[in-house]
């Protein structure tokens, strides 16, 4: 399975079978995390068999099971922070795709003490639960491509397939509050103000940059 393949299968996940992942796939998975550390400045971890990050209160509002495994979003406070952290957590979430996993992102609804005392002091923006599902979720409701964004003159198809590609991420409460604007290769976003507006703002520039390819745009202000 390609990256883009898993950006289309992955849906959010929030029951987990009992299974263990395997040694060897824990080993991947902790070079992915330590490739994205050392590129963006991060310190995002990779927990196993931990069931205290969900409060008892999520499992029962939002009918989890299982959830022990997940990576920790960390890294010192800055501003570009929160953008980082959505542009690393989605390459992690995506790249468990790939490995037969499935995920969920939590921004809110986990253990704030658990994950303040296992970042060390560092700004923690969510965790995002990794293992096998009971099923493989379901697609979330989207806009359509013409209410997120515009283009000047004819778009391109790499346009359009980076604006499709965006509408495939998974943002708080799935607002998909970003509007992507193109001028021949020149590609912006902007994002509605809000708590994960950071973070969501780097999930959608990694799903625009996936199905758009990195090749053939840049990104301006």
């Amino acid at each position: 399975m390609t990256m883009k393949d898993a950006m289309r299968s992955r849906h959010t996940v929030r029951k987990y079978l009992d299974d263990p992942i395997p040694p060897e796939i824990i080993e991947k998975l902790r070079a992915r995390v330590a490739e994205n550390n050392e590129k963006y400045g991060l310190d995002i971890k990779l927990q196993i068999n931990d069931e205290s990050v969900i409060s008892p209160a999520a499992v029962r509002l939002l009918f989890t099971k299982n959830v022990k495994n997940y990576f920790l979003l960390a890294g010192d406070p800055a501003p570009d922070l929160d953008e980082r952290l959505g542009y690393c957590g989605t390459d992690l979430m995506l790249y468990a795709q790939t490995l037969g996993l499935n995920t969920w992102w939590v921004g809110g609804t986990f253990n704030k003490k658990t994950t303040s005392e296992l970042a060390g002091g560092k700004k923690v923006v969510g965790i995002i639960a990794v293992g096998y599902g009971a099923t493989q979720g379901v697609p979330h409701r989207s806009k359509k491509p013409k209410k997120v964004s515009s283009y000047e003159g004819e778009a391109p198809q790499w346009f359009k397939d980076g604006v499709e590609a965006a509408l495939l991420a998974p943002t708080a409460v799935n607002r998909q509050a970003f509007f992507i604007k193109g001028r021949g290769r020149e590609v912006s976003i902007t994002y509605n103000k809000g708590s994960f507006a950071g973070v969501d703002l780097g999930i959608v520039k990694y799903h625009f940059e996936l199905g758009a390819g990195k090749e053939n745009f840049e990104w301006g202000d």
